[in-house]
Formats: C-alpha cells, sequence, structure tokens
C-alpha cells in the first residue's frame, strides 16, 4: 500500500503544495482532508506560480482525480472563483475533481460574523484570515451548518438557508451592531455557484475506500500545520480543525489503519502569520533577510510573516504527535548567505531548561530559546538536483536536524521552482 499523508510541522505555510504536487504525479488521488479557504497552497505551473485555497495541489497533474474530503470546509463562491482562475491558466477541472456531500460550506454569514467578532476584539484579536473557516466549524459542531450536498436541491438548501441566515443576522445586529445582510442578494449568488458545484458533488469515502481496497496510490494533503492544530497547537492562537495526521480518518471518512505513511514538511527556519506565542521569532536584520530572500508573505492574506530559527523543541513535538517517519526540508536556499546558522535546541522557562514542548500559551510566551550555533555553508544550493551538489556543511544542517528529530531526511527543496527538489529516499 503505497498512500502518503502530507503534513506541517510548524505553523504552516511550510510547503506543503509544492510537495504534494511534486508527489501527485505518481498518485491516483489527491485528497484534501481539512481547513478551508485559509489556506494557500503555492505550486507552479508552467512556470507560474499560482495559488491553491480549496482545490488539491495536484489538480494540475493529468489523470489524477482530486477530491474535497467531508473535513474541509468548502466556499461554495470562493471555489467557482478558484476553478475560473486555474481554468484560464490552462488546468483542466471537471471530473477529476470529486467534493464530498458532507463537507460543510462556509456562507457569507460566517465571513461577517468572523470580520466583527475580530474587530470586537482589537488587540487580542486571533489574527485570523477572515474566510470565515471558524464560524463554520462552530456551525457544524453545534448542529446548525448546512452541508454541501444540500446544494443538490435548492429547493431544500434556500429553505434552510433562510433560517439560519435570520438567524445570524440577529446576531449580527444585536451583538455586533452592524447591518444585516441581505438573504435574497446572497441566495440569488449562491444559485448560480450550485449549477456548477453540483456535478462535482460526490459520496468520497465510499469512492477512497475502494481506491485503497484495490491498492490505488492514495495522497492525503494537510493544510496549515501542527503547531495550529485545534486539539494540539498553540491554543487559541490556532485554526479551527485538525491539522495533524489524526485529522486524515475524521475527514474523509479513511479507517485510520488505511491511511499509510506520514511525512511532515518543515522549512529550513519557521514562520508564523498571525498573533500567538513564537520563541525563535527574529526582530532583527536577519529576520528581514529571510523574509525578503523567502518571498515570506501569506499566500491567503498577503501578510508579511513573521520570521524565526529554527525550532527542534516545537518539531520534535510535531514528529510525535503525527507519528512522522519521514521529513522534507523546504526553503534550504533561503539560508545559503548565512554565515553562522542559529537552531534552539531547548527552552529556558522560568529559569529551568527543557526540551519539552509545552501544551499552553501561556507557558511557551515566557520560553527563552536556548541556542547551538552551527556553521553556514555561505554558497548558492539553489541548482542542486542530487545529494553530491550540496555543499558539505549544507548536508552537515540537514544531518543535524534529521539526528535531533530522530527521523529520516527523505528530501530537500531549494527553490520555488517544481524540480528544486533532492530527493534522497522515494516517498510515494
Amino acid at each position: 500500500m503505497s498512500n502518503v499523508v502530507i503534513v506541517g510541522t510548524q505553523w504552516g505555510d511550510e510547503g506543503k503544495g509544492k510537495i504534494t504536487n511534486a508527489l501527485a504525479t505518481c498518485a491516483d488521488f489527491v485528497v484534501r482532508f481539512q481547513g478551508g479557504a485559509n489556506a494557500g497552497h503555492t505550486v507552479t505551473v508552467n512556470r507560474e506560480p499560482i495559488v491553491f485555497h480549496l482545490l488539491p495541489s495536484g489538480i494540475s497533474v493529468p489523470g489524477v482525480s482530486c477530491v474535497i474530503g467531508p473535513g474541509v470546509v468548502v466556499d461554495p463562491l470562493g471555489l467557482v472563483e478558484e476553478i475560473d482562475r486555474v481554468r484560464e491558466a490552462g488546468i483542466s477541472v471537471g471530473e477529476n475533481l470529486l467534493i464530498d456531500v458532507g463537507a460543510h460550506m462556509v456562507l457569507p454569514y460566517h465571513k461577517a460574523i468572523e470580520a466583527a467578532e475580530e474587530e470586537r476584539l482589537g488587540g487580542s484579536a486571533i489574527g485570523t484570515t477572515l474566510r470565515g473557516i471558524g464560524p463554520t466549524y462552530a456551525d457544524h459542531t453545534s448542529r446548525t451548518g448546512l452541508p454541501i450536498g444540500l446544494l443538490a436541491s435548492f429547493d431544500a438548501f434556500r429553505a434552510a438557508f433562510e433560517t439560519e441566515a435570520t438567524r445570524k443576522n440577529e446576531i449580527l445586529t444585536r451583538l455586533y451592531g452592524r447591518d444585516p445582510l441581505d438573504v435574497a442578494e446572497m441566495l440569488e449568488i449562491l444559485e448560480a455557484a450550485a449549477e456548477r458545484l453540483r456535478p462535482h458533488l460526490s459520496d468520497t469515502p465510499d469512492i477512497l475506500r475502494e481506491a485503497l481496497s484495490q491498492n490505488r496510490n492514495v495522497l492525503f494533503e494537510g493544510a496549515q500545520g501542527t503547531l495550529l492544530d485545534i486539539a494540539f497547537g498553540t491554543y487559541p492562537y490556532v485554526t479551527s480543525s485538525f491539522t495533524s495526521a489524526a485529522g486524515v480518518s475524521a475527514g474523509t471518512g479513511v479507517p485510520p489503519r488505511m491511511v499509510g505513511d506520514i511525512v511532515g514538511i518543515a522549512k529550513a527556519y519557521v514562520t508564523r502569520v498571525g498573533s500567538g506565542p513564537f520563541p525563535t521569532e527574529l526582530f532583527d536584520k536577519d529576520a528581514e533577510i529571510i523574509r525578503d530572500r523567502g518571498a515570506e508573505r501569506g499566500s491567503t492574506t498577503g501578510r508579511p510573516r513573521r520570521c524565526g530559527w529554527l525550532d527542534m523543541v516545537a518539531l520534535r513535538y510535531a514528529v510525535a504527535v503525527n507519528g512522522i517517519r519521514r521529513l522534507v526540508i523546504t526553503k534550504m536556499d533561503v539560508l545559503d548567505t548565512f554565515h553562522r546558522i542559529p537552531i534552539c535546541v531547548a527552552y529556558e522557562i522560568d529559569g529551568k531548561r527543557t526540551e519539552t514542548f509545552p501544551r499552553t500559551s501561556e507557558e511557551l510566551r515566557r520560553a527563552k530559546p536556548v541556542y547551538e550555533t552551527f556553521p553556514g555553508w555561505d554558497a548558492d544550493t539553489s541548482g542542486a538536483r542530487t545529494e553530491a551538489a550540496l555543499p558539505d556543511k549544507a548536508m552537515d544542517y540537514l544531518r543535524t536536524i534529521s539526528e535531533m528529530a530522530g527521523v529520516e531526511i527523505a528530501a530537500v527543496s531549494v527553490g520555488a521552482a517544481a524540480d528544486a527538489v533532492v530527493e534522497f529516499t522515494r516517498i510515494l
């Protein structure tokens, strides 16, 4: 069985989209299992960068079936726009896209409520992408959400939507003092989206289980990163879904025993978007160098990312939570110009050294990084395609990560181009 789960091991933006897209050439199915349009997976197609928010990153690979699983929250209006955009780039979207009927919909009132709540919180805001993800998952768990399968019969959807939109307008007006949304106008634009998406609706768990029973290759694509997981991340500064490998079964309907290998993606450094503790965050010229060389701006929000040195305490935690056996290190080339490269090997919290990642944000906020400094390679790695082409000190850096994390390094990415990868072991 050659099934692989791709998960981020940091606070997202690790390069999962590029790696998923590269592996998709060997896959029969690529499956998104959680998150929504708050994801921004950038891949290079015909030398042009394309950002996928809801479409699985394998959509550009001919012959691959792409699945949006029941654990994903789908913005129907945004998905239609994304389909049109990628078609304009020459990518076919037709029978190769399947959307599970159980995936819940992100609707205009979810975005309005999220924006109002972030404004109310002011300086204490979470720093969300304002894509309505949290309110949609909240409706899902409170059993007031609307599954996308309702679009199969727009009359049924209309009745459910009118009821829920009326309730949401009461919240917007009475709690937040905002104007109500126009229900009729929302229904008009949603009806057009329903016509477009209806042919893609399917019972995807049944399809995936059948595919796995036939030993077909399935690639599960995670969004965000482990440190943003609703259960295991830096709560409350997290996303609203299970971003770890544990979310695969709940988000796809595939039994845990059939999930397969788990591959973690980590940058050679760390970034974070939004609020929350970040022990290795930099505020000096090194942060600016990393941000500029790594083009570190959010694919979804456009916000500049906070940048810091690699944090092995957090990475070991992510390895343990996910059961990761192999890592792919991305953006190695961003560190090419550094003469010395610190790695955080432990924290000091309240005067005590620890190598255990704290489970509370309050404790993590007090963590001071303990660094070991390693020699940089001060050489261009962007042209490397084989292990022999990587500088010795770059290989030493990778071996250090492998030893400290206790896992194998499967590959390293050295640039944005699709082929800018040095593969050490076959993944799929």
